[in-house]
């Protein structure tokens, strides 16, 4: 409690807290008779004689050959009778077959690795170079790096190379896990690869003929007479290298069919759709779907998740839920956890369109899934973020027949829409009821609710909840507080901001983020608040951050004195004195703001191995010349 009231008394330097308390009562949700047609769905009858078997709500329905594959590797140890159970399936090994068996292995590399070489040494299988890059990706960490380099080599063999996104990933990697033999070791085997493999100047040849000019008949003849060996890695990789021409692309694929007389594969399909994902090529995306599909082939699970981030970064929500739809008619169909993703990216949209999200509930639903905690808070979001909440309180209570409690994430997003509909009693009060059916509100929960105040230009209120918050004894984090920061800002109240940081790093030893020092400098700086700012350079450099002297240097060289300067420049290292480039930027400065005088003054406060650094002598020679070049010409103008 000792902590609580210093925070408190840090707070009333803010002179914006208020004294009065908020009543605590029931909040009172309007009830509605029955469901409208949009939420005509509910759950599958959970009886004992259901037909689905439910383990944790997320598990796949293993109807399907490949998902039987899955379940045999998952469940036993690699081995001779593993194999012979799966041999028993008499699976015929289809690239999307083998894509979707590794996607669900991925977090397994010595499982992948195993079902790999099977497939490919007693199988037969031909891995494309999309199966190799995903085999890479799965591969690379310490535990798996000598299966990580036979793949490589293989992939080498057959004459296949990384794709640029698979090698800057794995060097992504390599990289972070700080395995620097590996990066080195890599950088020369792609080299070497690139090198030898003499496809790669043909497929820049061929590239340079396609965005040289518009498709057209002199276009094919100039690559009917290149001769070239279209195999599947090659068509690839030029589609890869267009990947911003769609349209283009589409061209050389369609070419392709009719050069070699012959039909696309499911390789070839899945290739042509990664890059037709975009909002200009849409259209043709679609009809390759259906000629896809009118051919026999299927879209790998792979190139799903790929077209479907595509489609998330674009917001092109829409075409994620009609895909997500016709992989759920599929035999690949999306996890628990996609179903669950795709509802939040179209929730956390400013304005939740609840068709497409009742489309993908439904759907979801009506291949045999039960609805899991996550996508019921998915559709309990997007209902609360429109503000009906009498439909939202709806589906909490069919979530809590289903089994599954509201928790903190499902009372947040309630408490989200309510700040969002200017509701602020009512959010308020949701977090008594929260309490009052047994879920202590954590301090997520008090952040949006705060949060909401504090976007809405409630600051005061904000900071009443927040009083309130730390009388619960919930210690306040370096996400809360730049909420509250942002939130004094928004105000214009920048002292009011500084104090409130100060205090909350003195008195309750709270870390704020390196984000929120420097918009506090850069605001404190605006209006000519050097000391304080200042103080805010020592606190960063107390918390091991990094300086951040730009807006000091701009300021200082502008309006400073020479002891603001030298106090800066005592402030910024955790020396007795910085270094000399530190010195030649605020000398730089002052001599870009025609201010030399006071760098004069400036290095003659320097310590005597600044005043002799090269460099800065050089720096201040060329300032006099400049000088005494300018004094010149006006004497002989006169």
């Amino acid at each position: 409690m000792n902590r609580s009231k210093a925070i408190l008394a840090s707070l009333r330097l803010t002179n914006s807290l208020l004294s009065t308390r908020l009543s605590s009562c029931r909040l009172l949700f309007t009830r509605v008779n029955h469901f409208s047609d949009l939420y005509s769905f509910t759950l599958l009858n959970q009886s004992n004689t259901s037909h689905f078997v439910n383990i944790a709500h997320q598990r796949l329905s293993f109807s399907t050959n490949s998902n039987s594959i899955v379940e045999l590797i998952l469940a036993y140890d690699w081995s001779d009778e593993l194999e012979n159970k799966l041999e028993e399936l008499n699976p015929k090994m289809s690239h999307e077959i083998v894509i979707y068996v590794l996607k669900k292995l991925d977090k397994d590399p010595e499982k992948a690795s195993a079902f790999f070489d099977w497939v490919c040494d007693k199988n037969g299988f031909r891995p494309s170079s999309s199966i190799y890059s995903m085999m890479l990706r799965i591969l690379v960490n310490n535990e798996s790096m000598k299966q990580f380099w036979i793949v490589l080599r293989k992939m080498k063999e057959q004459k296949c190379c990384i794709d640029e996104e698979t090698y800057n990933t794995i060097l992504g990697v390599l990289k972070k896990a700080k395995m620097d033999s590996d990066v080195v070791a890599l950088y020369h085997f792609h080299d070497r690869m690139v090198q030898e493999n003499a496809a790669v100047s043909v497929v820049k040849k061929v590239v340079d003929v396609l965005l040289g000019t518009d498709w057209c008949d002199k276009v094919k003849k100039e690559l009917e007479g290149m001769k070239i060996e279209l195999s599947d890695d090659f068509v690839i990789r030029v589609l890869r290298e267009l990947r911003n021409y769609p349209l283009k692309a589409l061209s050389f694929f369609n070419w392709v069919a009719e050069y070699t007389g012959s039909e696309h594969n499911a390789i070839m399909y899945n290739a042509i759709l990664r890059v037709l994902a975009q909002r200009d090529s849409k259209e043709e995306f679609w009809s390759v779907v259906e000629l896809m599909k009118n051919a026999g082939h299927e879209m790998d699970f792979d190139t799903y998740i790929k077209i479907s981030r595509q489609f998330h970064k674009f917001k092109m929500m829409n075409d994620a839920v009609r895909l997500f739809e016709f992989m759920m008619d599929g035999p690949y169909k999306p996890s628990v956890q996609e179903c669950s993703l795709l509802l939040r990216i179209i929730s956390l949209g400013e304005n939740p369109d609840l068709d497409l999200v009742f489309r993908v509930a439904k759907k979801y639903e009506a291949t045999g899934n039960f609805l899991s905690k996550p996508v019921y808070d998915g559709i309990h979001r997007s209902l609360t973020r429109v503000g009906r909440f009498d439909e939202a309180e709806k589906i909490m209570k069919v979530m809590k027949n289903a089994g599954y409690e509201p928790d903190n994430i499902t009372y947040g997003q309630l408490v989200f829409g309510l700040c969002k509909a200017r509701r602020f009693e009512e959010a308020s009060r949701v977090l008594d009821e929260m309490e009052e059916n047994g879920c202590i509100p954590d301090i997520m929960t008090w952040t949006t609710l705060i949060k909401g105040h504090c976007i809405a230009n409630e600051v005061d209120k904000a900071l009443m909840c927040f009083a309130k918050m730390m009388e619960k004894n919930i210690d306040a984090d370096a996400d809360l507080l730049e909420v509250l920061i942002n939130g004094f800002l928004h105000q214009k109240r920048v002292k009011g901001a500084y104090e409130l940081l100060v205090g909350m790093v003195e008195k309750s030893h709270i870390r704020p983020w390196q984000s929120t020092f420097k918009f506090l400098i850069e605001k404190l700086l605006g209006v000519s608040k050097l000391e304080e700012a200042m103080n805010l350079l020592r606190l960063m450099k107390k918390q091991n951050y990094p300086p951040y002297p730009e807006p000091f240097v701009q300021y200082i060289s502008k309006f400073g004195t020479v002891e603001d300067a030298s106090e800066f420049l005592k402030a910024l290292s955790v020396k007795e004195y910085p270094s000399s480039s530190a010195y030649l930027y605020v000398f730089q400065s002052f001599f870009n703001e025609g201010r030399h005088s006071e760098a004069r003054d400036l290095l003659y406060k320097c310590p005597h191995h600044i005043r002799k650094n090269s460099k800065i002598s050089e720096l201040f020679g060329s300032a006099k010349s400049d000088t005494v070049a300018v004094h010149s010409g006006k004497q002989s103008n006169v």
